[in-house]
């Protein structure tokens, strides 16, 4: 039931929270709910001794006795902490996401292809890439993409496509082409045809080509303009 705490030292008190650790993380990130987070709507002195702290002490420190104005200031300001287990379940989620960003997001700049899961994997154990569970997957990538570019040829890039779907296709797989990525611009012609300029990560474009054709039977044409 204690495995799983926020603590905040002031001075030489310690104060204390039991939390919901994925539910404290995104609180903490301005993501999520308080009432959530907390497992019990009290402050210890020593959760694990089941010590609470007294209003006295709450009032005479944060000046308020109100427990979740107290431990909103703890999830805030102190240090979160998991178990071992836990902390190693958010890790390999990291890294899955990670993973799945880069292969999305980037090419070998020799062959212009994408990374396969594996190569990309592979990679991040010769580096010794460390994932912090602690920060957003997507904010540790520019970093970690450096990291790699000493074991793997890899580069970061976005593709401009110039597409068109016919009429008896259009209605359907527009819908599809958004799913990719960016529309910059769109028309429909008279005749019901569909034009679009769509950007996407640069790993999925064989991808892209291969799910358009397929929802067309191949009735598209699709061009790279950058």
């Amino acid at each position: 039931m204690t495995d799983h705490l926020a603590k905040l030292k002031k001075g030489s008190e310690s104060f204390e929270i039991v939390i919901n650790p994925e539910e404290a993380m995104a609180f903490r990130q301005g993501k999520g709910e308080l009432g959530q987070a907390l497992v019990f709507e009290k402050i210890f002195s020593d959760a694990k001794k089941g010590l609470e702290a007294s209003e006295s002490r709450l009032e005479a420190v944060f000046n308020t006795s109100d427990p979740l104005e107290v431990a909103t200031q703890i999830l805030q300001h102190g240090d979160i902490q998991v178990s071992s287990e836990y902390r190693q379940k958010i890790r390999d989620q990291k890294r899955k996401q990670i993973i799945n960003w880069i292969h999305r997001h980037s090419i070998d700049p020799r062959q212009n292809t994408p990374h396969p899961v594996t190569r990309i994997e592979a990679a991040l154990e010769e580096a010794k890439v460390r994932i912090d569970e602690n920060k957003d997957a997507e904010s540790q990538v520019e970093k970690i993409v450096d990291q790699l570019k000493v074991v793997l040829a890899i580069r970061i890039t976005k593709k401009s496509l110039a597409v068109t779907l016919p009429a008896a296709h259009a209605a359907k797989c527009f819908q599809l082409v958004r799913q990719y990525g960016k529309v910059l611009k769109e028309a429909w012609d008279e005749n019901g045809n569909w034009t679009g300029t769509v950007e996407i990560p640069g790993g999925l474009e064989p991808e892209f080509y291969e799910k358009v054709n397929a929802a067309t039977h191949g009735q598209n044409n699709i061009e790279v303009i950058q």
